[in-house]
């Protein structure tokens, strides 16, 4: 495998089938890259915690599409979820006896970092998240990568 794998991209439609679909094509990517179990059900979990944010809070007209993107570079895996709506997604405080709003916590507490920023084009936001995967799915240096590996950001051109 090479040091950086060029980023897949998967659209889907603003459905809440669409995040089991996005967990399939995660799962089934890092299969080809040689991901860890570990790792992988991480960023399965994540991905889907944000792809039910952008169903369920992206309150836009339905005929606009989620994007998921996962790229994997020196040894860290990236994984962004686009959607067209306005909204910045903030952690909250949750009590136990809340039925959801954890979505956020978990990405804060098992991605080694995570960022939410408006999409540099058009409309939209894009939630990212990255997680460090062992050293032996990539052929790098004995040292663990710095986190800031150089991704660019993506831009997701939205059908209209």
């Amino acid at each position: 495998m090479n040091e950086t794998t060029p980023p897949v991209e998967w659209w889907f439609s603003r459905h809440p089938r669409s995040v089991g679909r996005a967990r399939a094509r995660l799962r089934e990517q890092a299969e080809v890259w040689g991901l860890p179990p570990d790792a992988v059900e991480t960023a399965v979990l994540l991905l889907s915690e944000l792809m039910s944010n952008a169903v369920r809070h992206a309150r836009v007209p339905p005929d606009r599409r989620i994007a998921a993107r996962a790229a994997l570079a020196s040894g860290v895996l990236r994984v962004e979820v686009c959607d067209a709506g306005d909204g910045l997604p903030v952690p909250r405080r949750v009590s136990a006896s809340d039925e959801s709003g954890r979505g956020l916590a978990l990405v804060e507490t098992l991605a080694d970092a995570w960022n939410v920023q408006p999409r540099p084009y058009g409309i939209g936001k894009a939630v990212w998240f990255e997680l460090r995967v062992t050293k032996q799915c990539v052929n790098s240096s004995d040292q663990w990568p710095d986190l800031d590996v150089g991704f660019a950001p993506w831009t997701v051109t939205w059908d209209s």
